[in-house]
């Protein structure tokens, strides 16, 4: 890519104009979703630290349940962008019912599972005997609400696909609006507890699901799409997803690891680890932004069959990247000061903080890049090359990873293997991105 002729003037504005269309809107919809927890977690917090425990353990395990099956939303912008490409809207739709259908069907195989085996789950995390009864109360009953949770995934990315990312940033805040009345009014109005809280989650995520059904449906019926379930479509859905699946799971490992890691270091470094990570995750929601915007219009491009416009696209994507992050790392730097006094007033845990935060705010032009990167190869629907070099990188920082205790690595040690990590993916979706072999053309690859 770097020997490509540079991008004339009018490109450039023209991308940049898709981009910031795409991109605002779903960062937007992004920095809502984690707003649920936190609504959730401000209620019941002041119902006491029992609650407030089960509340942290259960929403952790359904929150790693329902990460887990991103690629509905990451597959399906990628196969219905293609078909936007090609001009066939009814084919792009229907692409689009395949991958609600299948979310459906992995909601309801998730709640056969954790309905009966709630309590067993809870206990394997080692919750207290006090904190179980109410971790296990709002694990069953926020699960019942897990077939709506990958339906507004599969959903997401079929709107994503269509270009279309501010309907999810309008559905994501009404639907932040209602969960949080709901919680209030259930758990004190209603007096039902914790209970009160999962029911109103249930309830938000039932309302956001029926919402954007209701937009698929009529785009449905507007381009003649069926939407009576298909067998071969959900099997291709499935099929497609199988290698984001794979990518998902090795990542949500290297962040696993290095929590473990970081909890062998002590009581300062694990609390300041999970300030460090907070941040962290927060910069890659604006990041991950311009990636939902890669997925959406690479996709079309190639489904138009422009290559050209397909490469010029992604070398404007990975400069947007490389800048953002670079104004992103300064942030973090001028912030510090300001940021870690919301988190902890304890002067061990800034220390061990603040060289960390260093570290993660130098690497953010690098993460910029790999955001990006991975969002084009996904709208390419070159997932199992993204599974195969996350499962490089995982097999890469995990010795890296377990060796800082062993050699007395402190916090910052650790973060500079998470770097590394990042290093690692750029290294690997760069040299994809320069090879061209991404690009394959056509309204399905």
């Amino acid at each position: 890519m770097s020997q490509a002729p540079a991008i004339p003037k009018a490109t450039r504005r023209r991308h940049d104009r898709e981009i910031v269309a795409l991109a605002v809107p779903a960062f937007g919809a992004l920095v809502a979703e984690p707003l649920f927890v936190m609504a959730d977690s401000a209620i019941v917090g002041h119902l006491g630290t029992a609650q407030l425990a089960g509340l942290g353990v259960a929403s952790a395990l359904l929150t790693t349940a329902v990460s887990v099956f991103v690629f509905l939303a990451y597959a399906t912008t990628a196969a219905v962008a293609r078909r936007v490409g090609a001009g066939d809207l009814q084919a792009a739709v229907r692409q689009g019912m395949d991958g609600i259908w299948l979310a459906l069907l992995l909601g309801a195989a998730v709640i056969a599972v954790v309905l009966p085996l709630a309590p067993g789950i809870v206990d394997a995390f080692g919750t207290s005997v006090t904190a179980t009864p109410y971790a296990t109360a709002y694990l069953r009953i926020s699960s019942l609400g897990i077939p709506a949770m990958l339906v507004v995934l599969a959903a997401t990315g079929v709107l994503r696909g269509l270009q279309d990312t501010r309907t999810p940033l309008y559905v994501a805040v009404a639907g932040f609006v209602a969960n949080a009345g709901l919680n209030a009014a259930l758990v004190y109005g209603a007096g039902l507890g914790i209970a009160g809280s999962a029911w109103g989650t249930v309830i938000a995520q039932c309302g956001m699901a029926t919402v954007y059904l209701t937009v698929v449906v009529r785009g449905a019926r507007r381009h003649g799409a069926s939407l009576r379930p298909d067998v071969a479509g959900i099997r291709a859905s499935a099929q497609a997803g199988a290698p984001l699946l794979i990518r998902t799971l090795s990542l949500r490992a290297i962040l696993m690891i290095a929590t473990a890691v970081a909890a062998r270091l002590g009581d300062a470094d694990i609390a300041a680890h999970q300030i460090v990570l907070s941040l962290w995750s927060l910069l890659a929601f604006a990041l991950d932004a311009i990636a939902i915007a890669g997925q959406a219009v690479i996709g079309r491009y190639l489904g138009a069959g422009d290559a050209v416009g397909a490469r010029e696209a992604c070398r404007r994507m990975v400069q947007w990247g490389i800048v953002t992050g670079a104004a992103l790392g300064l942030l973090v730097i001028a912030a510090r000061p300001l940021f870690l006094p919301l988190f902890t007033g304890d002067p061990g845990v800034k220390d061990a903080a603040l060289p960390a935060l260093l570290i993660v705010a130098f690497s953010q032009p690098v993460s910029g890049v790999v955001f990006v990167l991975d969002g084009v190869l996904m709208g390419a629907g070159d997932g199992r090359y993204l599974a195969g070099a996350m499962v490089l990188t995982l097999v890469v920082f995990t010795p890296v990873a377990l060796l800082v205790p062993t050699f007395g690595g402190d916090l910052t040690a650790l973060w500079g293997a998470m770097t590394l990590m990042m290093t690692v993916r750029m290294l690997t979706l760069w040299l994809r991105a320069r090879s061209g072999r991404w690009m394959v053309t056509g309204a399905t690859r």
